[in-house]
């Protein structure tokens, strides 16, 4: 059934090319470039007794901050804090992030960077990217294997988000939304099934997409937007941790 839906879907996008084609150009030349989170991409959240809760969050823009300021702000500090205070423990994070990095990509330049280290928890952030570079479901699903499979054999919960749904991103035009969104959403069906496969958690999250939700881009969550993503994630991963 996936395989047909991933037909269709390639059949439509060659049908509407001359119309998405011009609107994807123009939404990139007139795209607000934002920065990534500036500061530490490291640090410890809470200020409790006892041995800290290692976390690692590596994945695209959303885990490098792009959308505020610092990192506390964002995605990473976000979710410390908030499994700090759940967890009554400090939690050390460090946040690996790369601005426009697909899933593939990261096995070969964010994964060897902590190959070497021991972390508690690793929550994988990834899909908007292969969602707009057209990855297909077989260098998707390979990625994914590859990304998580080393922190599992390490004894490590690992836990992905699930692909945010591109149909809500406002800095896109109508039509390129929803052949994006539908795309993300066969992904994230793709990715459900590879969490499962290999005991990973499955992190569905639903926000609102209302502009003070959002940056000033459109495309990225802002600071109100990273902290209700993290409060949500937290209690999901709070019942990973458990289950672990």
């Amino acid at each position: 059934m996936r395989r047909l839906a991933s037909f269709g879907w390639w059949l439509l996008l060659v049908a509407l090319l001359p119309i998405l084609l011009p609107q994807a150009l123009f939404t990139r030349r007139r795209a607000i470039r934002l920065s990534p989170a500036s500061g530490p991409q490291a640090g410890i959240a809470g200020s409790f007794d006892g041995e800290p809760l290692r976390l690692l969050l590596v994945g695209e823009s959303t885990v490098a901050g792009v959308g505020v300021g610092s990192q506390q702000e964002a995605l990473a500090g976000q979710l410390a804090g908030q499994l700090a205070m759940r967890l009554q423990r400090p939690v050390a994070w460090q946040a690996l992030g790369e601005n426009g990095i697909t899933a593939s990509e990261a096995v070969e330049r964010l994964l060897p960077q902590v190959a070497a280290e021991h972390f508690d928890l690793v929550l994988l952030v990834f899909g908007v990217n292969d969602t707009t570079h057209f990855s297909s479901r077989r260098r998707w699903q390979a990625a994914l294997e590859a990304l998580a499979q080393p922190f599992a054999a390490a004894d490590c919960r690992v836990a992905f988000t699930s692909v945010p749904p591109m149909q809500h991103f406002s800095a896109l035009p109508w039509l390129l939304r929803k052949m994006l969104g539908w795309r993300a959403y066969m992904l994230d069906s793709q990715l459900g099934e590879v969490a499962g496969q290999l005991s990973a958690s499955h992190c569905r999250v639903t926000l609102e997409f209302t502009p003070a939700y959002m940056a000033h881009d459109g495309y990225h969550p802002s600071a109100l937007g990273y902290r209700v993503w993290a409060e949500v994630l937290s209690g999901l991963l709070l019942g990973t941790l458990r289950r672990g």
